[in-house]
């Protein structure tokens, strides 16, 4: 896995240095992992402009504008409030792109609907974003390493887009 991670971040890094983009994220259950990843390789100082991490709900609203009641009613893991946490990071960072990961990573938490285990991520940048709910039963770290790896992959699929469209 970590392999495939420090692959992600190197062709993340390319794609980010040819489009003269710049990237940041808002994290709570990755705790800073997505900025790990983002900044490995040599050069990411050029494009990587910060990360919030936010887990307390309270600071996910006022520093990330997220809405307050979309926690009230959906909890702060759900999808809106991941898209919402990309919203507030390209405006707080004034980022191209940003990348959002909130969930229940465990050892406890979760609901009913949401269980421990679930976490949302998403990707987006002014004119689009793109979430996917990930669920895993396999620990706090091992959850939020997996769904790292697929916000990575999810990011180089959108920039690879965005790349061909130019």
């Amino acid at each position: 896995m970590e392999l495939l991670l420090h692959s992600m971040s190197r062709e993340i890094n390319r794609l980010l240095w040819a489009m003269g983009c710049t990237v940041s994220a808002a994290e709570s259950c990755s705790a800073g992992r997505i900025a790990t990843y983002l900044t490995l390789p040599a050069g990411s100082s050029s494009y990587f402009r910060g990360s919030m991490i936010c887990y307390a709900n309270d600071l996910k609203v006022s520093l990330l504008g997220v809405d307050k009641k979309v926690i009230e009613t959906n909890s702060a893991v759900c999808e809106e409030v991941a898209r919402q946490m990309v919203t507030g990071a390209l405006q707080l960072f004034h980022t191209d792109y940003a990348l959002a990961m909130t969930g229940f990573a465990g050892p406890t938490g979760g609901t009913p609907d949401n269980p421990l285990g679930t976490i949302w991520v998403a990707v987006g940048n002014k004119n689009r974003s793109v979430t996917k709910k990930v669920y895993h039963k396999l620990g706090r770290e091992m959850n939020t390493i997996i769904a790292t790896a697929q916000l990575l992959r999810m990011f180089l699929d959108f920039l690879i887009e965005d790349a061909g469209n130019q």
